[in-house]
């Protein structure tokens, strides 16, 4: 399988660098010029819980995407959500013919914008579970110690072949399994998100530390409460938070066992190896945020349902708030989303 991966952030580069130590056929396609000119020059680096390497890898300028002259068997889609459309739309003339695949591999629930340029029948969707930061050109490093890093399905849910087959190549990675729900492992992703990405952003926290400070982790419950509800609201299954039932979150939020939500939160971070969430790691580097495509949409998608997102709202305004390039890191950022949590 020829597998090109436009987007060589932290993920695409973690997956990229592994599959072509195992001797897979990758190209990373990227818009940073000094990161895909380091990887050119010095090998891709690849350092945390995937071990230490240096990698001699296939990497290219999006502008030279026009020299591929044999075409991919898969696309990863791995952009910031709001570049969806337009790297969908480069890389499908180079895809294999009849066949060839565009594999949503984003935060947030991007697949049906996929489809809509690629078409629903060369459409796959991959979860992803583990955690990677990108820190330097031509560095990237894995953060998490999941057991299960990817999970794949088809967006009307059916086990087909094309999954287990993909399902196959992930596993030189992590562990990858094929899903028959691939929307409600999305919105637990989704959840998940949106507890540790704009609280990290915010605040300048850590992934472990979002997870186990008792202030950020209650606001975190909250976030997350909502965003099931309105999961269950558009008629999906979500699954499990952190490996914890998600309805424990719903009753967390309410005040319901609480204090032992928390308490397992903190216990599951001890597994995390000092990683920054994507959304910090955009703040850091005065870039744009995924706000909108995160906890904007689960706003936008609870008024649809009729469910109510206070948290969630407040989130998406105060990073507005802040602006692009501005937004400086601290606790107190946090204060606002205190001031809201039930006494």
């Amino acid at each position: 399988m020829r597998i090109g991966i436009i987007g060589a952030g932290a993920i695409g580069c973690v997956v990229g660098g592994m599959l072509t130590k195992v001797g897979r056929d990758v190209t990373l396609i990227d818009q940073w010029p000094e990161h895909v000119e380091a990887m050119r020059r010095q090998g891709l680096r690849l350092s945390g819980t995937c071990g230490d390497h240096v990698i001699p890898v296939k990497a290219i300028h999006v502008h030279e995407l026009q020299s591929v002259t044999q075409p991919f068997d898969a696309a990863f889609v791995a952009v910031k959500s709001y570049d969806t459309e337009w790297a969908t739309a480069l890389v499908l003339p180079y895809l294999a013919q009849p066949d060839g695949l565009v594999v949503d591999f984003q935060n947030g629930i991007n697949d049906e914008r996929v489809a809509a340029v690629a078409g629903r029948e060369r459409t796959l969707g991959c979860v992803i579970t583990i955690g990677a930061g990108l820190y330097e050109a031509g560095h990237a490093m894995r953060t998490d110690t999941q057991s299960i890093g990817f999970k794949i399905g088809e967006l009307d849910g059916k086990d087909t072949e094309r999954t287990r087959r993909l399902t196959e190549v992930m596993n030189d990675v992590a562990g990858a399994k094929v899903t028959t729900n691939l929307f409600g492992e999305r919105w637990s992703k989704l959840t998940v998100n949106c507890m540790a990405n704009p609280i990290a952003g915010l605040s300048g926290l850590g992934s472990a530390q979002v997870r186990s400070v008792p202030g950020p982790a209650r606001i975190a419950i909250q976030v997350a409460a909502e965003a099931i509800s309105v999961g269950r609201g558009c008629g999906f299954e979500v699954e499990p938070i952190y490996g914890i039932d998600t309805q424990r979150f719903v009753d967390g939020a309410a005040g319901r066992g609480t204090d032992q939500l928390l308490a397992d939160m903190a216990t599951g971070a001890k597994g995390l190896a000092g990683g920054r969430p994507s959304m910090l790691q955009d703040v850091l580097r005065g870039r744009r945020t995924e706000i909108d495509y995160l906890n904007g949409y689960v706003v936008d998608r609870g008024r649809r349902v009729g469910v109510k997102t206070p948290f969630n709202e407040a989130i998406v305004r105060l990073v507005h708030q802040h602006g692009v390039g501005t937004l400086k890191p601290s606790p107190d950022n946090l204060d606002p989303l205190m001031q809201m949590l039930p006494r």
